[in-house]
């Protein structure tokens, strides 16, 4: 049996602008789903780099997310830390059709033991 590659994860309406959503992954490392104020959509480990601060309760800017513990800003596109920050977040790879939002498997399931 194949599988799928990538991972239907809802629609993109679940999304608020400039919100986020998690995604538990069994064995794994939570991920969170962000939208963006234009409406792009990205996909992070839901754990800063600096002290695994939940990224998700964080708050979306332009391309970026400051997490709630202590400020660090993070790239939602690229998963590093900005400024003078140092460390990096794993990024899961996104996709849109037809509405609906998808995340590449491999990359969700990274770590899963």
């Amino acid at each position: 049996m194949v599988e799928a590659k990538w991972i239907d994860i809802g629609p993109v309406e679940q999304l608020p602008a400039l919100g986020a959503r998690t995604l538990p992954v069994q064995g794994g490392q939570e991920i969170a789903i962000f939208r963006t104020s234009t409406g792009a959509i990205h996909a992070l480990a839901n754990s800063c780099p600096h002290k695994a601060g939940p990224l998700s309760q964080g708050i979306v800017h332009d391309s970026s997310v400051t997490c709630p513990l202590h400020n660090w800003r993070i790239s939602l596109v690229t998963g590093k830390a900005l400024g003078a920050d140092k460390g990096c977040v794993p990024v899961i790879p996104v996709k849109i059709d037809a509405g609906r939002i998808y995340i590449e498997r491999a990359a969700a399931l990274a770590g899963v033991t």
